[in-house]
């Protein structure tokens, strides 16, 4: 009993001891981990993350610097912190850590004009947007990738078509009859804005997933440098490139549905018989519309629902990178596939891209090659179908069976306006389509056949030597092209609506095949010498270079009948059409191809200057010859100089460092120029004449053209001022801008003298116009702790354009050019470009209201007091489609693996004119020509329910008609979750999951305050749908 007991007692014993030692050691591993964190400077470092190797645990240092937390001996403690080197220490009880600035990431290299500078010295107005800050979600087109990002840039989407372009305007342009858009500049290449016919734009070709980043040039002295095309700004887009290191294999995959939700809300076919017997009750017209009501008793379509689908669409992409052997190298393969939301409607895109970037002779001598391929395929539907779809009339059907020549209404099955054909004593002697009757919008889809490939192939060569011996001279040869070759067809069909109402083959039909070409050659060479010399503190880049740039085009489109065969053997053709006897049909004799080109030479330099990383002087000089201006005027200069004053490296900052990280002051100016203006105007030359009376055994004869021989650069003159800051080591960074643009030459079309030329109207360098305004942009992370992080980003920009010359000698009676019209009428116009005014200001009459708001149909003021309503009445509103403020912003939350992001995008003070509502907005909208058309609801009710037929053109043409389009819309929205060691430890990657066109605020009441272009008059359109996408990404 008593050794049992002792036994017990010992059993106690050890187990107390061994306790005793656990707890002694654990208490010996577990320390409390206190220190401080420290910039170089001997200040704190606020907000750092302070963590344990591998694990989450860990804290975020206070506003001294200072951080407590719990760790074993032996952990490894990580420090990191935005813009500082991350350190790795083992942890004790107390911790003093210093870092050290990351000078990779402060000297972050921007891609320039001709070369590339560190962000630090940057001295003119340059935003580059990385790969990673870009719009995510369903985007085929490189352009929406912007979308919001960029102070200055506006990015105004396409229509609702798959592929469709935007139009991008930089500080908002600086021409009225050239073109605004910005120069494009991929990968060393500068491309033509007509680069790829049968596309939306120059950038529909390129893959998004293949671009590594966006450089937007927006003032005279970074965009100076591309000289005579600079006035719009430039944009530079960098493709990804091969790297050293192993093989990686990255593949992004997404599948999207496009939810065409947005229809005009029109009457149901009860609701629109209704309402037409009652507003027709007791006229003369009224058993013509009872009939056509009743034609199809029970029938009532909604044709947008007819026409519209569901759009679905995939995206694949893989690219393999790397280093093998000796050679950096890129391979990506991407295709496309969409089907758009109106029925036809297709977009396929494949995509091929290869770089190779060795390097020789111990790294001095640098070789990229770029080469690029694109095929794409269309199926273009006829957007009209959509304005057509609106107001057919709903109590017709799709389909008809039997011929319309029984009488039946139908034209390859499908419904169609028939009228019947008698003789002088009334008797049937046939049927026919009526030819005052709109189409049926299905036939506007199916019985249409139009189609295009273009294909396109990008690339350039570029060699950058390192002389042997003098390291501090750099030669570059860059060797591009650009080449496109776009064919397609566009037929109706045979026995279709269209067909049947051909007046050449009637019942048969017709149509043309195209071709276009496009080949752009370049050859660029400079030399870039860079010094640091010590004893005066001086950093010395020089560059001088020498471009040639060649662009050929080539458009030709060949009329032809559809293939006469079957039933439509034997038919004839009217003067002017050869049988072709390969093909089975009749070529049109008139059709002939358009070729044309022109040559760019150039001379540029560059001085960029910095004196103790104080004090930047950047000094930019161009001569450009064009072949598209007489010898008189061929050349042209392009200086600019740009100052900037680093002054957070002043001494006297030393201090303010603990909070203020970046503050430095641009000052800019420069001349750039305007030069795509189309090809050959300065030469007499001579053109068909389209005058029947001019025809010669069924050929029009030549005649003399107008010309312009002293047909110069339009040239704008662009001073700019900005702050940049950052704030908590940049956690907190932005910048303010104030610029002013003067453009003088402009373009426009003068009356020539009687006997000097060749017509009465020419194209005349006259006109002067100035743009102003200010931008700011701020970025910041408000939050970041070791789980949590949030980063945000806002950009608004203000911008005010104004007329100031149109004509070469003062004429207050000069109305100014007609900047954009409406369908209705005959080239109706409704704004114009006018001195004193913004471009495309609304010109229209003004409307008059009863004592209760309510606009009186047909009352407009007589201004001018001469007892008529003319032209003389309208006046220029002070409203234009040009957004007076436009702003972006975007939001990003990351939380362990998962993040959650937004893009919002706002324009304000823009104006459109709703043509809808002008020309549907009465109730009495039967023509007499015996078919009726729907009514619009909401075009009534902006009206208030007018209820007479318009009295006269004028009437549809007032203020009434214009209205705020100002709008909020939040472009996209994403959740995505990343993952690492998926299955095996080489796999890694995100899955996500993306709204687009989420939601859009504003007053308009139209179906989008977006009006795709830039005349501000909203159309029929083809709505944007609502985009769903699902992705994942995977990397090996």
């Amino acid at each position: 009993m008593k050794v049992r007991i002792l036994r017990s007692s010992g059993k106690f014993l050890l187990l107390w001891v061994v306790g005793i030692l656990l707890s002694v050691q654990a208490f010996a591993q577990s320390i409390t981990v206190k220190g401080i964190v420290k910039d170089e400077t001997g200040l704190g470092v606020i907000g750092a993350s302070v963590q344990i190797k591998g694990t989450t645990n860990g804290a975020i240092t206070d506003l001294d610097g200072n951080f407590t937390f719990q760790a074993k001996k032996g952990d490894i403690i990580v420090i990191s912190y935005i813009g500082y080197k991350t350190v790795e220490l083992p942890a004790e009880e107390q911790m003093n850590v210093i870092l050290k600035e990351d000078t990779e990431m402060l000297d972050e290299v921007v891609v320039i004009g001709y070369g590339s500078v560190k962000k630090s010295d940057l001295s003119g107005s340059v935003v580059a947007i990385e790969a990673e800050e870009i719009n995510r979600g369903a985007v085929t087109s490189p352009q929406e990738l912007m979308q919001g990002k960029v102070p200055g840039l506006s990015v105004t989407s396409g229509d609702g078509g798959p592929g469709s372009g935007s139009t991008i305007r930089i500080r908002s342009g600086a021409s009225l009859n050239a073109s605004n858009d910005p120069l494009i500049v991929i990968d060393g290449v500068p491309v033509s804005n007509d680069a790829a016919p049968g596309t939306p734009n120059a950038l529909a070709t390129i893959n998004p997933n293949d671009i590594a980043t966006f450089t937007v040039l927006k003032d005279a002295s970074a965009t100076a440098i591309y000289g005579s095309r600079a006035s719009n700004g430039v944009i530079i887009i960098t493709t990804k490139k091969g790297a050293e290191g192993k093989i990686k294999v990255t593949y992004n995959s997404t599948y999207s549905f496009k939810d065409p939700y947005k229809r005009v809300n029109v009457m149901d076919g009860n609701e629109f018989r209704e309402t037409m017997l009652s507003q027709y009750a007791g006229t003369d017209v009224y058993s013509t519309i009872e009939s056509q009501l009743n034609m199809y008793p029970g029938v009532s379509t909604d044709w947008q629902d007819e026409i519209f689908q569901a759009g679905l669409g995939t995206d694949q992409n893989i690219a393999v990178s790397g280093k093998a052997g000796f050679m950096p190298f890129r391979v990506s393969f991407g295709y496309n596939k969409e089907r758009g939301t109106l029925k036809t409607s297709d977009y396929e895109r494949y995509t091929g891209a290869i770089n190779l970037s060795p390097k020789f002779f111990n790294d001095h001598l640098s070789v990229d090659i770029n080469v690029k391929g694109t095929i794409n395929n269309n199926r273009f539907a006829d957007s009209g179908a959509v304005g057509a779809a609106v107001y057919y009339d709903p109590t017709k059907p799709v389909y008809a069976t039997g011929n319309y020549t029984e009488g039946l209404n139908g034209y390859n099955g499908l419904y169609g306006h028939t009228n019947t054909i008698r003789d002088n004593d009334g008797n049937i002697t046939g049927y026919r389509p009526d030819d005052n009757a709109a189409v049926n919008p299905l036939s506007l889809l199916y019985d249409v056949n139009n189609q295009g490939t273009t294909k396109r192939s990008l690339g350039n060569i570029q060699l950058d030597y390192k002389i042997h011996g003098f390291e501090d001279l750099r030669l570059n040869l860059n060797l591009g092209y650009d080449v496109a070759k776009t064919t397609g067809d566009n037929y109706v069909n045979p026995g279709s609506y269209q067909a049947v109402k051909d007046t050449d083959f009637p019942g048969l039909g017709q149509g043309g095949s195209w071709s276009n070409l496009r080949r752009n050659h370049l050859l660029d060479f400079y030399a870039n010498y860079v010094h640091y010399f010590e004893p005066i503190k001086s950093n010395v880049d020089l560059m001088v270079g020498y471009s040639w740039q060649h662009f050929y085009y080539k458009d030709f489109t060949q009329q032809k009948s559809n293939v006469a065969t079957g039933q439509y053997e034997g038919i004839s053709a009217p003067a002017g059409w050869t049988w072709n006897e390969s093909e089975q049909r009749y070529y049109r004799d008139d059709s002939s191809a358009n070729p044309y080109e022109n040559y760019l030479v150039s001379f540029f330099g560059r001085l960029n200057y910095n004196l103790m990383d104080r004090y930047l002087l950047t000094a930019t000089l161009r001569r450009d010859g064009s072949s598209r201006f007489s010898e008189n005027n061929r050349w042209g200069m392009f200086p600019s100089v740009a100052l900037a004053w680093s002054i957070i490296n002043e001494r006297f900052m030393n201090n303010t460092r603990n909070v203020l990280s970046n503050l430095k002051l641009r000052l800019g100016y420069g001349i750039t120029g305007q030069q795509d203006i189309g090809d050959y105007m300065y030469l007499t030359k001579y053109v068909f004449s389209t005058n029947n009376n001019t025809m010669y055994n069924g050929s029009y004869l030549l005649k003399p053209d107008g010309y312009s021989p002293d047909l110069k650069w339009e040239e704008t003159h662009t001073y700019n001022v900005a702050v940049d800051y950052g704030f908590l080591n940049n956690r907190i960074n932005g910048s303010l801008e104030f610029y002013v643009k003067k453009t003088k030459d402009l373009l426009n079309t003068v009356s020539a003298p009687a006997g000097t030329n060749f017509t009465n109207q020419i194209t005349a360098n006259v006109g002067e116009m100035e743009n102003k305004g200010v931008e700011f942009n701020i970025n910041a992370v408000p939050i970041q702790t070791k789980d949590f992080s949030w980063t945000i980003g806002y950009n608004i920009t203000w911008n005010d354009s104004k007329i100031t010359k149109l004509t070469a000698n003062y004429n207050p009676d000069y109305e100014g050019i007609v900047a954009s019209t409406v369908s209705f009428g005959t080239n109706t116009p409704v704004a114009r470009h006018q001195v004193g005014h913004a471009p495309y200001t609304f010109w229209l009459f003004e409307q008059v209201y009863d004592e209760n708001g309510k606009p009186i149909q047909g009352a407009i003021v007589d201004r001018n007091g001469n007892g008529a309503i003319d032209d003389g009445d309208r006046y220029f509103t002070g409203k234009s489609p040009l957004a007076d403020v436009y702003m972006g912003f975007s939001s990003q939350f990351q939380w362990k693996n998962w993040d959650l992001g937004f893009n919002l995008r706002a324009s304000l003070g823009n104006y459109a004119f709703n043509s809808q509502t002008a020309e549907h907005g009465t109730y009495a909208n039967y023509g007499g020509l015996g078919t009726l058309s729907n009514h619009n609801k909401e075009a009534l009710e902006q009206t208030g329910g007018f209820r007479y037929t318009h009295s006269s053109v004028e009437s549809q043409l007032t203020d009434l008609y214009l209205e705020n389009a100002s709008y909020l819309k939040m472009d996209n929205i994403t959740v995505g979750y990343s993952f690492d060691k998926f299955f095996t430890e080489k796999l890694s990657g995100r899955i996500s999951f993306s709204v687009q066109n989420v939601f859009t605020i504003t007053k308009y009441s139209g179906i989008d305050p977006e009006i795709p272009g830039v005349n501000g008059v909203d159309g029929n359109m083809w709505p944007r749908p609502r985009t769903y996408t699902l992705g994942l990404n995977l990397n090996f």
